[in-house]
């Protein structure tokens, strides 16, 4: 860090100038950056998937969203005997849009197509697979649709699952709102912090390592498939994590200021000392996202790709960037300089001298409080958000209020495509239909000697209840034919993860956790310190999955703060990347905290001075970076659509419970407790990790 520090500082001209460039060409990417990425959640090698190919491969079409167009007749009337009438209101949609699969009751003769009153009617749309956000393709075929509907003399309703998940909102989030949103609370907090104009330099470092960071997946574009999600965490983790860094360096280089050192010196213990923490930190974040790297799922290993830069973009410019801006207008920006950094805050030295005193009380405090978040987690349901959680208003929500008033159930929202041998068609959909919680079954086309059969269930497959009767039906639709059956549809889909993520994810596990603990074992020159860290941070993040269960699935408040009902279940892709994030997130802190107690502990070899000085140089920056990560993902939490939402406010309070119960109070308390043994490091262990070895201290020394 010392050679780095003096590298730039030789040569800081070149180093702004190169990080210039960076920067406008990251501004011109982000621009042609969402044209770039791809709305893919295949599952290559899956049996789902396989199926959902061989759809597209037959018919064009996908059954990623099917849309549900509902004609009721008059108040009198009934379906039959307007069956002509009706079957040219579906016709128009096939004219309109060429191309799109189209199963209804004039096609079929089912008359599981009609509700328990007969008035009311549907049909199962199927089209491409969406390339991304904006208007689908029922944009294409809805007003054609209606105005033949009206013109009939029927009231129409369109809907869908992915319908009623946006909220009624065509055009996506917006990653510029949200940023900004972000950045505001973020500037509140530097302002309170450093209390002087240095307060704009985190986000000129955050603005540079998030474009630069767009730039690069641009370019990683080119040779691979990245998710359109990847954009928003580039620029909302992004923003934390470049201000998180920042914060730590400039905060260090302030106290080394007010020491008497001159700037540049003062530049060059920060570097060695904030700046080796930042280095570690990012490294561990980076390291957590192997877990996504090691799935076999392409959508979310595209994240673990953009999300591995984002770290490691900011940790460049914070190591570079941040050193050369300091040592030259540093000290002319940090005006008016309110807030003094010559000794360690008075609030958080004396909250670590009552933890010191009371270490075991505050051990107790802290487990119980994880305790009561933790036992929520044990009821969690992976699967899809129910519909009882998605829309509450809008044109999709009143076609599925008419679904239940009819009777017709929300299953027709998640239907089950099965495909078999064309000759096996009609024995295919009657052993189907014979299931419990089928309501019907049909054959929905022919093409190249293979039968789709639609299978609609009474209820939608996104839970574990759901696979469950795509299991049934798996198994009676092959007891009842001879030939190659493939199954595919929503609850398919949760199937397939479930064996391409969760069954192998412990391992994923145990090796993300391997990795950390080395790392940390060379950054603060222990073995107790380091596996204390990740058993902290799995502790850490089993209380956010109960904390997520208890709000989200449970519904306890979810309704009160977001408008939404209990979802019932998680959406299936969500806990492994909310573990991926929040694994090397939260490590921040610890990374921080300790490696300031091992600075201590080197200077005065006592444990309580230890956790006393960590604790008081640390606190009020863990407590604002935690705040600033928080900003910017309530910003994430701003967004249409659950998922997006869950996903948000899952990593916003597992930002706060870790910086509040976790590094706050049962760290220090730790810490406390465990004495000479915190810093043991053997020395065969030590030569191996390329470190100087730490002896074991005299018991009373």
């Amino acid at each position: 860090m010392k050679r780095v520090a003096e590298f730039v500082l030789r040569h800081r001209l070149v180093v702004c100038i190169s990080w210039l460039v960076l920067f406008v060409a990251g501004g011109a990417a982000a621009g042609q950056l969402s044209d770039k990425l791809t709305f893919d959640f295949s599952l290559p090698g899956q049996p789902g998937d396989a199926t959902e190919v061989r759809i597209a491969e037959l018919y064009g079409v996908s059954s990623f969203d099917t849309f549900i167009p509902l004609v009721t007749v008059p108040e009198g009337q009934t379906v039959q005997d307007n069956l002509p009438a009706i079957t040219g209101v579906y016709d128009a949609i096939r004219t309109t849009v060429p191309g799109l699969r189209v199963v209804d009751f004039g096609s079929t003769g089912d008359e599981g197509f009609i509700s328990e009153d007969e008035r009311t009617t549907f049909a199962l749309v199927q089209g491409p697979l969406p390339a991304g956000f904006g208007p689908g393709v029922d944009s294409q075929f809805g007003p054609a649709f209606s105005q033949a509907a009206t013109a009939a003399g029927f009231e129409s309703e369109l809907t869908s699952y992915g319908l009623l998940s946006a909220g009624g909102d065509t055009e996506g989030p917006s990653v510029l709102l949200e940023t900004l949103f972000g950045a505001v609370g973020a500037l509140a907090v530097l302002i309170f912090v450093y209390a002087s104009f240095l307060a704009l330099l985190p986000l000129l470092i955050a603005a540079v390592s998030i474009l630069t960071t767009f730039l690069l997946v641009l370019a990683l574009t080119t040779v691979t498939d990245v998710s359109f999600v990847v954009q928003f965490l580039i620029s909302l983790i992004g923003l934390g994590v470049a201000i998180d860094y920042s914060l730590l360096v400039v905060s260090r280089w302030r106290e080394e200021r007010a020491h008497g050192r001159d700037n540049n010196e003062a530049v060059v213990v920060a570097m060695q000392t904030a700046g080796h923490a930042v280095l570690a930190s990012g490294v561990t974040v980076a390291i957590s996202l192997l877990a996504l790297l090691v799935v076999p799922v392409p959508f979310l290993r595209s994240m673990g790709l953009g999300g591995m830069l984002i770290p490691l973009v900011s940790v460049a410019v914070v190591l570079t960037l941040l050193p050369a801006l300091l040592s030259s207008i540093g000290p002319r920006i940090d005006y008016p300089r309110i807030r003094k950094e010559g000794v360690a805050s008075r609030g958080w030295s004396a909250w670590a001298r009552a933890i010191v005193s009371r270490r075991y009380l505050a051990t107790g405090i802290a487990l119980v409080a994880l305790a009561i978040l933790i036992v929520p987690v044990f009821s969690l349901r992976i699967g899809q958000s129910g519909l009882e959680s998605l829309a509450r208003n809008g044109p999709a929500y009143d076609g599925a209020v008419l679904l239940r008033d009819g009777e017709i159930g929300t299953g027709v929202l998640t239907p089950i495509e099965v495909l078999v041998p064309a000759d096996q068609g009609e024995a295919a959909a009657e052993a189907a239909a014979g299931v419990d919680g089928v309501r019907t079954a049909v054959v929905g086309g022919t093409a190249v000697d293979t039968s789709i059969i639609d299978v609609i269930p009474e209820r939608e497959t996104v839970d574990s209840d759901g696979t469950s009767l795509v299991d049934a039906v798996r198994t009676a639709v092959q007891d009842a034919t001879d030939g190659t059956v493939g199954v595919g549809g929503a609850g398919a889909a949760v199937e397939d993860y479930g064996s391409a993520v969760y069954d192998r994810f412990p391992y994923v596990l145990l090796l993300i956790a391997g990795i950390t603990f080395i790392l940390l074992v060379r950054t603060f020159r222990s073995i107790l310190l380091p596996l204390k860290a990740v058993l902290l941070n799995l502790i850490s993040l089993a209380a956010v999955f109960g904390s997520v269960v208890f709000f989200w699935q449970q519904g306890n408040g979810s309704d009160a703060i977001f408008g939404v009902s209990p979802t019932g279940a998680i959406t299936f892709w969500l806990p492994v990347l909310i573990f991926a994030f929040l694994f090397g997130l939260s490590m921040d802190y610890e990374v921080f905290i300790l490696a300031r107690m091992r600075e201590e502990y080197d200077n005065t070899g006592s444990t309580s001075k230890a956790v006393i000085t960590g604790i008081g140089r640390t606190g009020r920056l863990v407590t604002s970076a935690a705040l600033i990560l928080f900003f910017a993902f309530s910003a994430l939490a701003s967004a249409p659509g659950t998922d997006i939402k869950l996903l948000g406010t899952a990593l916003g309070v597992g930002i706060l419970i870790d910086a509040t119960i976790v590094r706050a109070l049962l760290v220090p308390a730790l810490v406390s407790l465990f004495g000479r043994w915190n810093w043991w490091l053997p020395g065969g262990v030590a030569r191996v990790l390329r470190v100087a070895p730490s002896p074991l201290a005299r018991a009373g020394a």
